[in-house]
């Protein structure tokens, strides 16, 4: 599989952290996107950020940063949306920024588990990540078109386009959410 673009997601309202820039938050001296980015580039061949706030600082990191052109952050999906129509790229591999400890062989697992689905997630066998998806972009008008009908859950789409999980066995911890300020807190020199 050729012409994969990795995707951080870091466009989010972060309702549960006080309305913070959760991908701007600090987690062991470096902001939790950069996390993210450092697992994802050595498994793509370029790597974007989706952002809505603060894009000038996402900018310096030299990556090139998307925001949505969908109003109101209306979630996951209007960020995958902008990406893929702002990228040419085949594949696209989507992972939040809320998510630090993704694991190195993320890439190779979905692109191994995938077979030929538009799309597949990681299941930790404790509980489906659609956020963390790989996507083909053959999915695009279909992706369009259940945005502008006013749905926004990801893993409805995802099932919908005949994707499927791609299980993650004892790999819980890789896939733990910074969603509040206790779960940074708990992360921190980790």
């Amino acid at each position: 599989m050729t012409n994969v673009t990795g995707v951080v997601l870091a466009g989010g309202r972060a309702s549960r952290m006080g309305g913070q820039d959760k991908g701007l938050l600090q987690l062991n001296g470096k902001p939790l996107w950069q996390h993210v980015a450092s697992s994802l580039l050595p498994q793509v061949d370029t790597l974007v950020i989706s952002a809505n706030r603060n894009i000038e600082e996402y900018q310096r990191s030299g990556f090139p940063v998307i925001p949505d052109t969908l109003a109101n952050f209306p979630g996951p999906l209007a960020g995958m949306l902008s990406v893929m129509k702002s990228v040419d790229s085949a594949w696209f591999v989507f992972c939040p920024c809320d998510t630090p400890n993704v694991p190195s062989t993320v890439v190779s697992r979905l692109q191994a588990g995938i077979g030929d689905a538009p799309a597949a997630w990681v299941n930790d066998t404790h509980r489906d990540h659609p956020t963390i998806a790989l996507i083909n972009r053959r999915v695009l008008p279909l992706l369009e078109a259940y945005l502008l009908s006013g749905e926004r859950r990801v893993m409805v789409f995802l099932r919908q386009t005949g994707g499927h999980a791609v299980l993650f066995e004892d790999s819980a911890h890789h896939f733990a959410n910074v969603n509040t300020p206790d779960d940074l807190a708990h992360w921190q020199d980790k």
